[in-house]
């Protein structure tokens, strides 16, 4: 599930905590590193099950249509695919699926405003008209049909938003990453017929087809306990690189970056270089400041060339 850029990301918000207050321990960071990958398996079970009361939503609005004194054609006679959608119900019945979500106590029951609203949204659009004009009805359509109400209907959500960071902490960055493996999981039920529970790391699903991989938990592992070993020393590379005005200057964000991808580069033999920079620098766009891309590029392209010139990094294909 968690691919190496997420966990690049996770590993570098452990960091950044670590340079804000450096009584944190490794062991403290490890913990929370754990506890912050859990949560977007979580958090993609918590919004898998939406389907669930969004199809209650609409058996509710039938019934209600039907208990009205003077009822339209289309009271008498309402069109309940999306209420019985296949989807919706497999999940619903899943025994494994409902195991989850108890045991993690996931609940959408107080949040009927929300649920109303996102259907309202739903039932406006003309891919959801579409689906409800069609013919025939099948689990791979209802299955596309949510995977288009994943993949539009919650980013962007001020209202989602604010009951994700009420509920849990470490969802606050990881709603759209979620959201794909919503999506996933609806190609994969609309090709097999049912639901699995992902494995939390990439590197397991690779490994379920068969591929010799190496663990994508170990390599962020490893790659924290580099950059909280070395930190002190990478900071002092990054304030040293700089001119003594711009020193008074540096964010701790870009320092950090930096000092992660030092940190990679220095202990990840197997990893090239243009591959380091690249994902530190795809990281500062969404977590620092606009300038933060060339000067992240720029630091590390530069110290690690002198590392390498040291001899301190050394590439398997160089």
């Amino acid at each position: 599930m968690l691919n190496r850029r997420i966990l690049r990301i996770k590993v570098f918000k452990e960091v950044y905590s670590y340079a804000e207050n450096n009584s944190l321990t490794l062991k403290e960071a490890l913990s929370e590193f754990d506890a912050s990958c859990e949560a977007v398996r979580d958090l993609y079970l918590f919004m898998m099950s939406f389907a669930v009361p969004l199809a209650r939503e609409a058996v509710s609005r039938i019934e209600a249509a039907g208990r009205k004194f003077y009822k339209s054609e289309e009271d008498l006679h309402p069109n309940t695919r999306f209420a019985a959608n296949a989807f919706s119900a497999l999940l619903a019945e899943d025994a494994e699926f409902n195991k989850f979500i108890t045991k993690k106590k996931l609940s959408w029951d107080q949040y009927d405003v929300l649920i109303r609203n996102v259907y309202d949204s739903v039932c406006s659009k003309e891919w959801f008209k579409a689906y409800m004009e069609a013919p025939e009805s099948s689990l791979k359509d209802d299955c596309r049909l949510f995977y288009r109400i994943f993949e539009e209907e919650f980013v962007e959500n001020a209202e989602l938003e604010k009951i994700l960071e009420d509920l849990n902490i470490y969802w606050n960055d990881d709603l759209a990453y979620a959201l794909t493996w919503c999506c996933t999981s609806c190609k994969d039920i609309a090709r097999t017929g049912r639901w699995t529970l992902p494995p939390l790391y990439q590197s397991e699903v690779s490994a379920r087809k068969g591929k010799v991989v190496d663990s994508d938990r170990d390599f962020a592992v490893k790659l924290l306990q580099c950059a909280y070993a070395g930190y002190g020393k990478y900071y002092q590379m990054v304030s040293d690189s700089v001119s003594k005005f711009d020193k008074d200057r540096l964010f701790t964000t870009d320092v950090v970056l930096c000092a992660v991808g030092l940190a990679e580069a220095e202990n990840f033999s197997e990893i090239p270089v243009k591959v380091t920079i690249n994902e530190y620098v795809e990281i500062s766009k969404f977590y620092s400041t606009p300038k933060s891309r060339a000067f992240v590029n720029g630091i590390l392209d530069r110290l690690i060339r002198k590392l390498s010139d040291e001899g301190k990094i050394v590439k398997k294909n160089d």
